[in-house]
């Protein structure tokens, strides 16, 4: 029989896996960037917010993966204790199987963020939608005019 603080233990260690991956995204706003958004040409646009609408975004598939693997591994360590021979392997999938799916649900849940999907009419009259986290110091209002920098395929709303 597997040990009470073994298990607390390693499900503590799973749940401060799946909390970190979840939190790992980089900022969105034009306040931070990455190393590899330095020394990078980006396109400047200007224009005015014409509607604003609150987004969910959902974790990244990397963060559910953690999740999938750390509850996977805990269900099948668990479900390995119960019974013997031709029982505890049938147990272990199960547990396995089982604790995958709740540790992807647990990681989901997790890296989900407040966001906004923004459009704005740009000064050329071209109307754009760009969806980005919500930084509450940096809320969003219709009528405001924005600076968007584009950087390939990807963009960032800020103040003007």
């Amino acid at each position: 029989m597997l040990n009470r603080s073994f298990i607390i233990a390693l499900t503590v260690g799973a749940v401060s896996v799946i909390g970190v991956a979840g939190c790992s995204s980089p900022n969105p706003y034009g306040n931070a960037y990455g190393s590899a958004d330095t020394r990078t040409i980006q396109q400047v646009y200007y224009g005015t917010i014409i509607k604003t609408e609150p987004v969910t975004i959902d974790s990244s598939e990397g963060s559910n993966a953690i999740g999938t693997i750390a509850g996977a591994a805990i269900g099948g360590i668990l479900g390995s204790k119960i019974g013997g021979g031709t029982g505890s392997d049938i147990a272990a999938i199960g547990g396995g199987l089982l604790g995958g799916y709740a540790g992807s649900e647990a990681a989901g849940e997790l890296g989900k963020r407040n966001g906004v999907n923004l459009t704005i009419r740009l000064e050329d009259g071209q109307i754009i939608s760009i969806v980005q986290e919500v930084n509450p110091n940096m809320m969003f209002q219709v009528g405001e005019e924005v600076q968007v920098n584009v950087d390939g395929n990807t963009a960032r709303v800020v103040p003007r």
